[in-house]
């Protein structure tokens, strides 16, 4: 029991000593600080420590904390600290102005080592170095602007830009460094914002009137080159009028000309076949020419000839292909008829000699008698006492026409 009670209670103090030496031996900087420590041994350490946890033993070790976030010195009408500056023209002109500042990034520890880490009250030494030196810097800087510059974007920027150079060369020996110099506004004395006020909308007037001369300018350069497009277009339009007109006419009429003005069809066909190859290659390159075809050897006959020269042959020979066919039909349609009559006659001749012989006519009193249809009652009356029907040869011969 006694050895149990002895390694409960080393383990009980060993986890008291987990427990509390940490908190003891630890310090912890919080975001938007940076930590410099100093030993009663070796003195300040050259490196600065960032957020986290890190070693700080009592009676040894020392962690300051000092700002790493962006400090920000306002002199603002709201708490009555603009800053007044006399400009070249002396003309006395309050500014509001905001500079952000910050420790440069691995110097903290300088500034401890230079004692400017000790608070005084409202803040520590450095942010009262840094105050006092960007005060001197905006005076000096900022009174190189006129009481017009101040309503001058481009000049107002310039001497801002300038004032952060000379600034961050004052700050780095205190081992700060300023991010901008906003003017956020300026106000002058009553009397002279009329003035001021006049001044600037007269410039705005020059603005305004000048740049209305540069859009006469623009306007005017616009409407002579609208003028010289139309001109163009219409220049080009008639170009091309008279180049679909030429085509056309090319196209249409062809190229061969008849001395004579002989339109007849046929007419352009048969002076083409008269050209020698001379006169040929000659309009040939002259077809090329007009039509804008590179290859002569596309140029068949019926560009020379034209469409209007083709169709008139077409229809000429149409026309004459057309008479002929007729004339050829017309007199076949008579010899056929010529015909027809004839078989038609010699058949009726021959029809006609048949029904007159004794078998024809007996064909025809066959014919004749299938016509012939009694009553359903007859009524037999005859002076030698036989009825008329029952004498078959008789009747038959008188259908026969034979008596």
């Amino acid at each position: 029991m006694g050895a149990i009670r002895r390694i409960s209670a080393i383990i009980v103090i060993v986890a008291l000593a987990l427990l509390i030496v940490p908190t003891c031996t630890v310090q912890t900087i919080p975001m938007g600080s940076v930590g410099v420590r100093a030993s009663n041994l070796s003195g300040v350490d050259k490196t600065d420590r960032d957020p986290g946890w890190h070693l700080n033993v009592p009676g040894i070790h020392r962690i300051t904390l000092l700002p790493s976030h962006y400090l920000f010195l306002d002199y603002t009408n709201d708490d009555n600290q603009s800053l007044l500056i006399r400009t070249q023209d002396n003309n006395n002109v309050t500014v509001d102005i905001s500079v952000p500042y910050r420790i440069i990034p691995g110097e903290a520890h300088l500034i401890m080592m230079e004692g400017n880490h000790v608070s005084t009250g409202d803040g520590f030494r450095f942010e009262r170095l840094a105050a006092n030196t960007t005060v001197s810097v905006l005076r000096e800087e900022i009174a190189n602007l006129t009481s017009a510059d101040f309503y001058n974007t481009e000049r107002r920027l310039e001497v801002a830009s300038k004032t952060l150079e000379v600034l961050n060369e004052k700050l780095k020996s205190i081992h700060c460094e300023a991010q901008a110099v906003l003017i956020r506004a300026v106000r002058f004395r009553n009397e002279y914002e009329v003035q001021l006020q006049n001044i600037q909308l007269n410039e705005q007037n020059k603005l305004l009137d000048g740049a209305r001369e540069k859009v006469a300018k623009q306007q005017q350069q616009l409407d002579n080159f609208t003028l010289e497009t139309n001109a163009l277009v219409a220049a080009r339009q008639q170009e091309w009028a008279k180049k679909v007109a030429d085509l056309d006419r090319a196209y249409q009429v062809g190229f061969i000309e008849d001395p004579e003005g002989d339109r007849t069809p046929g007419r352009a066909r048969r002076l083409m076949e008269a050209m020698t190859p001379e006169q040929r290659a000659a309009l040939i390159k002259e077809v090329a020419t007009v039509l804008e075809i590179e290859d002569a050897e596309k140029i068949t006959d019926a560009y020379l000839l034209g469409i209007k020269n083709i169709e008139a042959e077409t229809l000429e020979y149409k026309q004459r292909v057309t008479a002929e066919a007729d004339g050829i039909s017309a007199r076949l349609v008579a010899e056929g008829d010529a015909d027809i009559a004839a078989v038609r006659g010699e058949f009726e001749a021959k029809l006609n000699a048949l029904l007159d012989s004794p078998g024809g006519r007996a064909y025809v009193a066959w014919k004749a008698a299938s016509n012939v249809k009694f009553d359903d009652v007859l009524t037999f009356q005859s002076d030698d006492g036989i009825p008329s029907v029952l004498r078959l040869r008789s009747f038959a011969e008188s259908f026969m026409g034979s008596k």
